[in-house]
């Protein structure tokens, strides 16, 4: 047959081109044509969740999060995965969610937490046999509620992490009972999802028998709360992070302790630091160290970047990387004893190896994008990444590259059209070097700049990074550039970059936004005329501040945000921040008058329409600030409003809330971005 074929002569050849030629451009013509990611794209997004390796290496189970628009929720539910890729399985079914997937050591079976209907009610651990067969409910505690849980490393233990349950359950049948009042003694008394604290409201350990069902606790302590708990290797110890100070809640003096595996057992601090020692913990293969990481104390507590730290059983603390300048968190051992962190570093965040006994820092992934997850086990690694292009998935990561394990977003992202997010970088008023993030639509032209919104991050302690983001992405088939900027107060930059304003919010940040407007406007990208600037939570305050600094910008919108720090004192979750970076009101007011310009003197500063919303049960930073800021506008008698979301907590859980928020959003840029937009249906009426 290859005989025959060197026998073509040149004609045929050309006429078989043509016809492949011709296939070519048929197959392309009948390739389904990309489209503009749109809202009801938020509903079949599937949210991947972290990687749990099994013991033997051989599969990872995870969780998968969708939106059911019918129930207006999103539920979870377990999946498992081979390593090499070859079989994916759904594990969970049904209307109640799956979440905290675990294998249990001898790798009998899968473990999570789910409310599904069971002979208790509640939060409750379940197990199914991974030979096969139904989930069968393993606790059944009705007067606490189980915060997490971890398997001893012989399977016949269970160490639960559980606090009081506030309201016992409702019978079925019967009206809920009326609640008691609370009754609070305690400094830190409020906090968002969980409600307002009572004296006995603290997290604590307890080992429950498999074989007899029965929990006991595990430490003697009282009052305080024991998080991050981990077995040893060898299963005779467990090392958990605490604050055993006198009283707990006026500190962050986190500590790292060790106790015998043995109900009633006395614990014994092994960290000495007066500021946080912090989970999540990790074992080394012998069980003779605990790798953590170290944070800033109090007065830099909301502008920490904890750094690699190391404590064996017998009290020694070595710091690896010492030089290290960057948050590190989430430890890994490696079975031969190597000791990684995820770093968050400029934009991205990755695994990098530290150096145990000295300076060195090696990246295994150098890929730009964010590892947001990750495991180790039988010497495999299994991260949960994305990049500008692509959700969250989980890939097999090996010798510096990844190989992709699931693919639940693949078929929708191949529907899209995508544009790419580019790095900026840029001088602030007063030299310092600032980062940022820039998008364009995909129909920008060198030379006709475009109507865009600066997007600023909360936190402040925080950073908008390479990975999946939806508002970009839809911005982008609206027609607007999107810029995030890493103010001053961000991490990935360093410490000193981090808490260059604590004690002074509503200056440097402004300044540094306004001059990322200025790149983009210098790059012709941003047209300087239509530029919103928009945010939520610490993004919303300064929201409030970057309109009261300046007139520049055509419109605002404030999600949960403050304009007078004094009047949030007492009423959100930050009193430990109050206290220790500005002193209560009463020993600086002025400083408290100064941080509140944007309310003290909106009559002067602010003539920019303004949106604000918020929801009604957050505690984070309560609908307050928003209400103050709209009803003053309201008052001026300046174009305001304000949009309450009933029940929603800082981060909104329901999906319909969530989609209103964007198109809510959307309308308030075009209103003032584009009016002519706008105006167009209605005289097309006429």
């Amino acid at each position: 047959m290859l005989r025959n074929l060197l026998k073509l002569t040149f004609s045929a050849v050309v006429c078989l081109g043509a016809l492949a030629s011709s296939a070519t451009l048929a197959r392309a013509a009948d390739a389904p044509k990309k489209r503009d990611i749109a809202l009801d794209d938020l509903a079949r997004l599937q949210r991947v969740s972290a990687p749990v390796i099994s013991p033997d290496g051989q599969w990872v189970v995870y969780t998968v999060s969708q939106i059911d628009t019918k129930e207006d929720k999103s539920l979870s539910h377990l999946w498992m995965v081979k390593w090499d890729g070859s079989v994916r399985l759904q594990l969970t079914f049904g209307k109640e969610g799956a979440g905290t997937p675990k294998f249990s050591p001898d790798e009998k079976y899968i473990s999570f937490l789910s409310s599904r209907p069971g002979p208790a009610k509640g939060n409750q651990l379940w197990v199914m046999d991974r030979r096969g067969g139904e989930a069968e409910q393993l606790t059944a505690i009705t007067d606490k509620e189980i915060e997490g849980y971890s398997w001893s490393p012989d399977a016949k233990t269970l160490l639960l992490a559980m606090r009081p349950k506030l309201e016992p359950d409702v019978e079925e049948g019967k009206p809920p009972a009326t609640p008691k009042p609370i009754v609070i003694d305690r400094y830190h008394f409020k906090q968002d999802v969980h409600g307002y604290i009572h004296d006995e409201d603290w997290v604590s350990l307890y080992l429950y028998d498999i074989a007899t069902k029965k929990a006991e606790k595990l430490t003697t302590g009282k009052n305080v709360d024991e998080k991050h708990a981990e077995w040893s290797p060898d299963g005779k110890w467990i090392a958990f992070v605490s604050n055993q100070e006198t009283d707990p809640d006026r500190s962050n003096n986190d500590d790292v302790f060790v106790v015998e595996a043995k109900a009633g057992s006395a614990v014994r601090k092994l960290t000495t630091w007066p500021g946080p020692d912090e989970g999540p913990l990790a074992w080394s293969p012998d069980s003779k160290a605990i790798a953590y990481a170290q944070g800033a104390k109090l007065e830099l507590l909301e502008y920490s970047q904890a750094r690699p730290a190391v404590v064996t059983l017998d009290g020694k603390i070595s710091y690896p990387a010492a030089k290290l300048d960057r948050a590190a968190h989430a430890p890994v051992y490696a079975v031969d004893g190597k000791l990684s962190y995820l770093i968050n570093d400029d934009r991205n965040q990755y695994p990098a190896e530290v150096e145990l006994a000295g300076d060195g820092v090696r990246k295994e992934l150098t890929q730009q994008g964010t590892v947001m997850a990750w495991d180790a086990a039988a010497g495999h690694t299994a991260v949960l990444f994305s990049d500008d292009s692509d959700p969250a998935e989980i890939y097999a990561l090996e010798k510096g590259a990844l190989r992709k394990l699931t693919t639940h977003n693949d078929a929708l992202m191949a529907e899209l059209n995508l544009v790419p997010t580019e790095n900026v970088e840029f001088k602030s008023k007063d030299g310092t070097e600032v980062h940022g993030l820039l998008t364009k639509p995909a129909d920008f032209k060198a030379g006709a700049p475009m109507p865009m919104i600066l997007f600023i991050h909360g936190g402040p302690n925080g950073q908008d990074e390479h990975g999946f983001d939806f508002l970009r992405q839809w911005l982008a088939t609206k027609g607007y550039a999107e810029l995030n900027v890493n103010y001053r107060g961000s991490s990935g930059r360093g410490q000193d970059y981090s808490k260059a304003i604590a004690g002074d919010w509503g200056h440097d940040e402004v300044e540094d936004l306004l001059a990322g407007v200025d790149k983009a406007v210098a790059l012709g990208v941003a047209d300087s005329n239509r530029v919103c600037v928009t945010g939520w939570s610490y993004g919303g305050i300064l929201t409030d501040y970057s309109v009261a600094s300046t007139d520049r910008f055509k419109c605002g919108i404030s999600g949960a945000g403050v304009a007078a720090p004094m009047s949030f004192y007492g009423t959100d979750q930050y009193v430990l921040q109050y206290d220790n970076e500005l002193g209560p009101p009463w020993k600086n007011l002025p400083l408290y008058l100064k941080m509140s310009y944007p309310f003290l003197e909106v009559d002067k500063r602010i003539h920019t329409p303004m949106l604000f919303m918020g929801g009604s049960s957050d505690m984070n930073v309560p609908l307050l600030g928003g209400e103050q800021m709209y009803q003053a506008l309201k008052s001026l008698g300046r174009p305001t409003e304000l949009v309450v979301y009933p029940g929603q907590f800082h981060g909104f859980t329901k999906p319909s809330y969530i989609k209103d928020r964007y198109e809510r959003w959307l309308a308030w840029w075009d209103k003032y971005l584009k009016p002519a937009a706008v105006a167009a249906p209605a005289e097309t009426k006429k």
